[in-house]
């Protein structure tokens, strides 16, 4: 017989119900159980976040109310399954969750979550009806629009609002679906499945579903990286850690309905196979060559990392919305097998490339660096020979040596982190004896542990290329180098993930906890803001999307004390004689024309806040866009001396034809007229193999450090001696 705190729950469940929607399309829910555990783990959580979370933030009813917005939006980010009457029903709660949760008393969340359920189920029972109407019609030529603008949409007041709520958003999906090239009746088939499925899944939810949403809608209120993860989570989490996961090798995270691309695992399958990129969405996935594809938009992160890994060998196929297009745009399929990502695979790799700067010519070595990578099983067994990135990077400078080159660019782009001892003993090779990095505890203790402690072993001039997906220990590298002075840092902004996590067992979990920051030498945080290089190029993520600052309720940005170290050149001093000649070259470079472009372009299409349902305007919009991205294109293309394209169609089908020329296919349709360099997006260049010809980004900064090393020749000895200190 159920206890008197479930059948109260029943009641003003059933109460809240009938009071916000007169009509119920579904059968009552049975509500979620709440056991021992669930409190037990729920008072552990709010423990050790209190104690020794690196934010001092008090659970109060400040906290208890932006726990109940995080909640919500958690559940119902799009304001589209909740009534107003069960908002106002929960803001009778609003201040109490504190005092509640620090108890483990989960019985107000609990109820949230099954009223969530019940409405979620009601609504998804009256759309599949819908959908498998003949009387319900979707005129598009009606000028109805869609609010898409999800912070300022309000809920629904009443059953006749979101009704007509749900109308419209069936009607954007299905004139999206049509724009991208479906029929109406296969696009109302889609839907069909998609919200069978949910409907499926939502009926399968248990209560450590619930549970682990109510807690992590607490922890991510400290920060992004804090997390319950539930014994399900956890084998996730381990796997994703090892590098041993069978699959495609990316990060991805949940945004709204829609399972997203963070990053992409160096030198992993996705990597290599070169067209998934960070900020895609995943529509469906698909086993094999040739198996059903399966829609997943709506479903849970770890249900679509379920669809993804497979054992090695085999083929998955994911459809995706490609980061730069618009909702309406035509998806793309992408072919990759998965495999196991390999550390060999990861090691840093060089080139040496000529550059002419018009007066001399220079050898310019070049350096990649995947991830920050030690073999630490090999190391804990005293091989002598294992593998390390310092050790392999040490190796390649000796190479380098021997090619007399004039100076060297360590590539960052893509390099997502990995051993903060290797990030340390990298910077070694390139400064004398001194600190690398502070990390500042919970406590406010400073730990100094990572330095330098030999003389360095090149001395030459260094340019660092990072981007924004530059994080973690290569934002300690980058950081370092930037402070003692050492070297040029050229790129975009970098992600800005300048915090530590420890796991913390509690009960049936862990807990992701973090607990301290990594700070600069000079005392700057690297997290949130991430390392702002001396001289920008443009960027090929969106930093609204991608990076820490992206994140809600991230760590700010603050500084402490610096700590003595050396300054090797002043770069401060001569930024102002480099930046004019950069400037001028980015400014006439046609790739980097056509990235700014592409860049604002997508940027403005996506910050739409009201969408047109009139399938006339949408076409409109669609055909000014790719007249718009053709312009840009055929710009670009002008100024390499390439045939321009005719329509917007044919950008798509040879920029496919010469992927297909690069991995040794003989069509020669590729190079019809002579554009072997003819690749609309230069992303993968940024994880692909060394090839300066066909990166812009590693070309300019060829001529950023040619430019620092004559500056510095033409100098006189006082004047140099003044900006340099070697």
């Amino acid at each position: 017989m159920p206890d008197i705190k479930t059948l109260l729950r029943n009641s003003t469940i059933a109460l809240l119900l009938l009071l916000g929607s007169p009509t119920l399309w579904a059968e009552a829910l049975e509500p979620l159980k709440i056991s021992e555990q669930h409190q037990e783990v729920t008072a552990s959580v709010v423990r050790q976040l209190s104690e020794h979370h690196y934010r001092e933030q008090a659970l109060n009813d400040q906290l208890s109310s932006e726990f109940l917005d995080n909640y919500l939006k958690t559940l119902d980010p799009t304001k589209s399954y909740f009534f107003q009457a069960d908002i106002d029903s929960f803001n009778k709660s609003r201040r109490k969750f504190d005092d509640w949760l620090a108890k483990g008393n989960l019985t107000e969340a609990f109820r949230v979550f099954d009223v969530y359920r019940q409405r979620l189920v009601t609504r998804l029972e009256s759309v599949i009806a819908s959908l498998e109407s003949d009387e319900i019609k979707y005129d598009f030529t009606k000028d109805d629009t869609l609010v898409v603008d999800w912070e300022k949409a309000e809920w629904p007041k009443d059953k006749q609002t979101a009704d007509e709520l749900w109308h419209r958003r069936i009607k954007a999906a299905l004139l999206d679906l049509s724009l991208a090239g479906k029929d109406l009746e296969d696009s109302k088939e889609l839907l069909h499945k998609r919200y069978t499925n949910q409907l499926r899944r939502v009926k399968q939810q248990e209560s450590e579903d619930a549970f682990e949403v109510i807690v992590n809608s607490l922890t991510t209120l400290y920060d992004p990286h804090t997390n319950y993860l539930s014994p399900r989570t956890l084998e996730n989490f381990n796997i994703n850690m090892s590098l041993s996961l069978e699959g495609i090798g990316a990060v991805l995270q949940t945004e709204d309905e829609y399972t997203k691309v963070m990053r992409l695992v160096p030198a992993g399958p996705a990597d290599k196979q070169g067209e998934l990129r960070p900020a895609d969405r995943i529509i469906s996935v698909g086993q094999g060559e040739k198996g059903e594809m399966t829609d997943v938009v709506g479903w849970r992160l770890d249900e679509v990392v379920d669809q993804i890994r497979g054992k090695k060998g085999t083929v998955v196929r994911l459809e995706v919305l490609p980061s730069k297009a618009p909702a309406d745009s035509a998806t793309k399929t992408i072919i990759i097998t998965r495999d196991k990502v390999k550390l060999e695979e990861q090691a840093a790799q060089h080139e040496v490339f000529e550059l002419n700067s018009g007066r001399d010519r220079y050898k310019i070595g070049v350096i990649k660096v995947p991830t920050f990578y030690m073999d630490f099983e090999a190391y804990r067994n005293r091989d002598p020979n294992f593998k390390s990135t310092t050790r392999d990077v040490l190796k390649i400078l000796g190479k380098l040596e021997k090619e007399n080159v004039d100076g060297i660019i360590l590539d960052l782009r893509g390099n997502g982190g990995g051993s903060l001892q290797e990030a340390t003993t990298l910077t070694d090779l390139f400064i004398d004896r001194g600190p690398v990095v502070q990390i500042r505890q919970t406590n406010s203790l400073i730990s100094r542990n990572y330095q330098a402690h030999s003389p360095a072993a090149y001395r030459g001039p260094l340019l660092v290329l990072i981007d924004r997906l530059s994080a973690s220990a290569s934002e300690i590298f980058a950081g370092a180098i930037q402070d003692y002075g050492r070297g040029l840092i050229v790129g975009s902004q970098s992600f800005g993930k300048g915090s530590v996590q420890s796991l913390v067992p509690v009960e049936a979990g862990q807990l992701k906890l973090t607990e301290s920051k990594f700070y600069r030498v000079s005392g700057d945080s690297t997290q949130h803001r991430g390392i702002i290089p001396d001289m920008t190029l443009p960027s090929l993520v969106d930093a609204e999307e991608v990076g820490e600052s992206s994140y809600d309720h991230a760590l700010p940005w603050d500084r402490i004390h610096a700590v003595s170290h050396e300054k090797y050149y002043d770069v401060n001093a001569l930024l102002p004689k480099l930046n004019p000649a950069h400037e001028s070259r980015v400014t006439q470079n046609p790739d980097f024309t056509y990235l700014n472009g592409q860049m604002t372009l997508t940027r403005k299409n996506k910050d739409r806040k009201v969408v047109s349902l009139n399938e006339q305007a949408r076409l409109k919009e669609q055909e000014t866009f790719e007249e718009k991205l053709l312009a840009l294109e055929n710009q670009r293309r002008k100024a390499k001396g390439l045939s321009l394209y005719e329509s917007y169609d044919d950008i798509d089908g040879v920029a496919d034809d010469t992927q297909s020329d690069e991995e040794g296919s003989n069509d020669e349709a590729a190079n019809d007229d002579g554009m072997e360099e003819d690749l609309v997006d230069f992303t993968a260049q940024s994880h692909s193999k060394i090839d300066p010809e066909k990166d812009p980004f590693l070309n300019e900064s060829g001529y950023i450090l040619i430019d620092f090393i004559e500056l510095l020749s033409d100098m006189d000895e006082q004047e140099r001696n003044r900006v340099a200190n070697w």
